[in-house]
This record gives C-alpha cells, structure tokens and sequence, in this order.
C-alpha cells in the first residue's frame, strides 16, 4: 500500500502521522538460517518432507528460494472488532487465505472455518496491546482489508504466544502476499553489495600510486629513502608511533577519566541509548528485526553505577551488566569480573564487534533510537 494512498485517506487536522524504523530483518528469511523465523512445530510439510529424506532447513530454503512459502500452522487467540472476549483457535495459513479449524486441531476442510483474505489484506504489529486491546500476551497483530479505508471495519486482531511465533505468521503472510518480489529484491540487494567500488577497467593500484616513494623529512630538507631496508625501518617506526596515539584514549590518567567529558564519552554514541528500562529495551529491539548481533548500551536501573549491554540472539534479547572497577587508580569496564578489562565503553563495543568473547555472537547493528 503506498505511503500516499494511506495518507489521502487521513482527515484534515487530525492526528496521524507515520513512523518509519530500521528493520535489519527485512531479508533474514532468505538467508543461512531460515529455520529460525520458520520452527518446525508451525511448518505442516515437515512430516512429508522428513518421510522424504529432506531436512526442515532443505524444506524451507528450498520453497523460499521459488519465491513462495510452506503452509503454516498453530494456535492463536482471535479477537473480532465488536466482541470483547478472545478466543483460542488453531489456525492454517495457505495461500487460498488464512482459515481457523472449529474443532480442535483437525484440518478436514469440514472444520475449517475461512477467516481472511491474503491478497485483498494488510497485516500490522499491533503496540500496547494489552493496554488498548486486552490481548493475552503483547505479541499481537491485525489484519485489516483493502477496503475499509477508515475506520475498523473488518479488522481482526490476533495475539501469539510468543515473538518467535508472531515472526512466523508475519513473515510467512508477506511471503505469500509478496513473496517473488520480495525474492528479487533480496537477490537485487546481494548484487548490489558484491559489485566493487569502481566500474571498467581502472586498476586497483592507481598511476599516481605507482609513484609514490619513502621520503625522510627528519633534516632541514626532505630526503629520498633509497635503500629498502631503511624504508622499512622507517615505516615501522611510523607505524608504532600511530599505535602510540591510538593508545593513549585507552590508558588515559585518572584525574581525565574522572572529568566530565572523560566519563560522558560514550554518551555521543549511537548505539547508547542512557535511561531506558529493559521493558523498553526488548521493544525497541523487536521492532529493529530481532536478528543475531542487534545491540545497544544503556544505564542499569539495578546497578547506578553499571551499564547493560542487550544483545539479540536466536530470536532472543540477552543482557549483559557492564561493571565499573579501579585498579592502581585506574578506571576500567568489564562483563566478566574482571578478566577482560576495557578503558570506557567504546573500546568494548569496538572489541566486541570484531571478537565474539563471552558473548553468544559479535556485535553487528546498532539499535536506532527512536521514541517508543
């Protein structure tokens, strides 16, 4: 649906408007791990393709890669716009729509119930929940027709039990509402990211490279450095002197660690996102994707002094308390008691992006901070 066609249909004054967020999950279901968004449990085809000989993940990557999507199944609660209690049914998502069988978990076509639309519907997370709609649990959704422009005619909302399960049904609607685009666009996205920086027949190594040679400038006058083992010698002194620079942030004296700014650095960090609470936190991270190495930093609610480093992981938000210790008037941040030791906390999250450490993963995106 595009963003102007649902923006015609807003009354004048009123108080709508959009609110666009980073979804690092947008192509994950065309990856590596696939089972992951798709659990056995909610896959019907499974036991055939067992009896087959063919893996859940041969399944799944072999249905995602023609642009389609396996017949999902499970239980979720309904809640009709009208009605007030919710109900708990077991429903089956195939391409002729969504259906809800009225006895138990049978799928005689007697017992199936037809429920939604796929192609004449658009599905929505549905936020605060429990607070607006009296959901069970706050991994709710709603599918609303094409046709009701306004208004909640026709609405249905749902409400899973978990957020693993709330992934699946969506991300299984999109793919049979959109599911070839989707593909080509995925595929469009992996090109564009192996296609090099240049274009033609440039070379690597510039002309204007090629030219380049060691200069010593320790003299009045600048000298050519003709020998190669002095080039060497000199570059690798270079060399040290830069790792000397870059040092000196993470050996800094107390009395500048101590100094507001010294303290505060980690504050003009992006992925810092200070007073939140861990409800917040998982919210905020759900919305992003829920992809493996999703992460952000904030203040402990528990601990005044501590951080909180919450790391998404298998379709989880893990948290990991950041520590504050001196050591021979040294200030220094560490998650493991103190067997690795950090300067401040941008030299951990600068570690833990290239090194997994005690953690299930390495740090990967950063979570944008957006008003919840």
């Amino acid at each position: 649906l595009s963003v102007v066609e649902v923006q015609a249909t807003w009354p004048v004054g009123g108080d709508s408007r959009f609110v666009f967020r980073k979804n690092y999950a947008k192509y994950e279901l065309f990856k590596s791990s696939p089972q992951s968004i798709f659990p056995e449990v909610m896959v019907s085809r499974c036991q055939d393709a067992a009896n087959k000989g063919m893996s859940h993940l041969e399944l799944i990557q072999n249905v995602l890669n023609s642009g389609s999507c396996p017949e999902i199944q499970g239980f979720l609660h309904l809640k009709e716009v009208g009605r007030k209690a919710w109900k708990r049914f077991y429903f089956s998502l195939r391409r002729s729509g969504l259906y809800y069988s009225t006895k138990g978990m049978s799928k005689d076509p007697r017992h199936l119930q037809y429920c939604v639309d796929i192609n004449e519907s658009v599905i929505y997370y549905i936020s605060q929940g429990k607070k607006q709609y009296h959901t069970p649990t706050e991994y709710g959704f709603c599918i609303k027709p094409h046709k009701a422009r306004s208004g909640l005619k026709g609405l249905k909302l749902f409400c899973c039990e978990d957020e693993q399960s709330r992934t699946c049904w969506m991300a299984a609607f999109r793919l049979f509402k959109y599911g070839i685009q989707l593909y080509r666009n995925y595929q469009q996205c992996q090109t564009r990211q192996k296609e090099p920086a240049w274009f033609g027949t440039v070379p690597l190594r510039s002309v204007s490279d090629n030219t380049l040679v060691a200069m010593d400038f320790s003299g009045c006058t600048g000298r050519v450095i003709e020998n190669p083992n002095e080039a060497l010698t000199v570059a690798l002194e270079e060399a040290r002197a830069w790792r000397k620079k870059t040092s000196q942030r993470y050996s800094l004296p107390t009395a500048f660690q101590s100094c507001p700014f010294g303290a505060a650095i980690h504050k003009m960090q992006p992925w810092f996102h200070g007073h939140i609470s861990r409800e917040d936190t998982q919210r905020l991270i759900i919305q992003q994707g829920l992809v493996d190495g999703l992460f952000l930093v904030r203040e402990s609610q528990r601990n005044p002094k501590g951080f909180v480093l919450s790391l998404s992981h298998t379709q989880k938000v893990k948290h990991y308390l950041i520590l504050p210790c001196e050591e021979e008037g040294r200030l220094y941040y560490t998650m493991d008691d103190g067997q690795t030791r950090f300067a401040d906390l941008i030299q951990l999250v600068e570690f833990h992006q290239i090194n997994r450490g005690i953690l299930p993963c390495k740090l990967k995106h950063y979570c944008m901070c957006v008003a919840l």
